[in-house]
């Protein structure tokens, strides 16, 4: 999926992610700051790549906020991120 806008999703509460999805040239980057990031920091680049692979998107920047959130969030709150860049509104939720 091509990525056209730089969109977001979710919010900077407890047990949220806040993401920010730019479209990108040279693969993925991921910036990541977290609570947790020492004890679940690969965790959630891990679920963050997994999901952008799932919805084919090869090219994005991604800035992620994370306020501990558990897995399901990060996925739904990437997959908005990735729907709402791609001005994509055919949606097939993974």
């Amino acid at each position: 999926m091509e990525l056209k806008i730089t969109a977001t999703a979710g919010t900077l509460e407890s047990s949220d992610i806040q993401i920010i999805l730019e479209p990108s040239d040279g693969g993925i980057e991921i910036e990541l700051e977290s609570t947790v990031k020492a004890q679940f920091g690969e965790q959630i680049e891990k679920v963050i790549k997994g999901t952008l692979r799932s919805m084919d998107v090869r090219d994005a920047k991604v800035t992620a906020n994370d306020k501990g959130a558990i897995d399901p969030v990060i996925i739904s709150r990437m997959q908005t991120a990735i729907y709402r860049s791609a001005q994509n509104t055919n949606y097939k939720w993974v």
